[in-house]
């Protein structure tokens, strides 16, 4: 689903990611780990096609980002670190905005907006401007809009910061559910107790290079998800 081959991104003199490799398959929660700074967020926006890269390739379902990003854009969706909506509009334009976007039939787009926004407890806000929003409440528009479209890979980028426990649960079921289907997901995330629950695979990555990345049980052993992490971390 997802194929990254030795991608490097450079910011002036530094390597934000330095030769990177991974392979996401269809079915997969893989979650992506570093500390801040260590290249997680550069590498998403780059799957992503929001940021060029210097070197390597990105494809997504067999599709060249470089080469083809508005097919790729079509396959994917994107929730960055920090939901920037359009706080001049209310949370159902803004919903009916990105199914238009996608081409999303107005029955379709309907059945969907009302499911989800009732699993989110938010039917009573979507009236409501976006801008009145909490931070919580800008997280679950944002997951809302990211599975409107059946996307084949969705990639999230610390997608439980500001979630309370419900949302949080609820998001974790989503997400298998969608990888049962047969779809994808990428995503960073510091909680490294919720990675270790709920991936399938998990990539390591410090100073822009991958250290380490696997099943959970090759990446962990008999050791838990946070000890494996703060060893590599301590390791120069």
């Amino acid at each position: 689903m997802l194929t990254i081959e030795h991608l490097t991104k450079q910011y002036d003199e530094k390597k934000a990611v330095d030769d990177l490799s991974l392979h996401i398959q269809r079915g997969e929660i893989y979650g992506f780990i570093g500390h801040n700074g260590a290249g997680k967020t550069t590498t998403l926006k780059s799957i992503a096609g929001i940021l060029s890269f210097e070197e390597g390739t990105i494809k997504i379902d067999g599709t060249d980002i470089s080469k083809e990003p508005l097919e790729c854009k079509k396959k994917i969706a994107y929730i960055p670190d920090n939901p920037d909506l359009y706080d001049y509009m209310t949370g159902a334009k803004y919903l009916n905005f990105i199914a238009d976007v996608f081409g999303i039939p107005t029955d379709t787009r309907k059945e969907k907006i009302e499911k989800y926004a009732e699993i989110f407890a938010l039917t009573d806000d979507l009236a409501s401007p976006i801008a009145s929003y909490s931070h919580g409440m800008k997280q679950k528009l944002a997951i809302i809009s990211a599975w409107l479209h059946d996307p084949k890979l969705i990639i999230m980028d610390e997608p439980f910061v500001g979630l309370d426990p419900k949302a949080a649960h609820l998001l974790k079921e989503m997400m298998r559910e969608h990888c049962d289907k047969g779809g994808a997901i990428f995503f960073s995330t510091h909680v490294l107790e919720v990675a270790e629950k709920l991936c399938d695979k998990v990539a390591i990555i410090k100073g822009g290079k991958l250290i380490k990345a696997g099943t959970m049980e090759q990446v962990k052993g008999d050791e838990s998800l946070e000890d494996v992490f703060l060893e590599l971390e301590a390791e120069k």
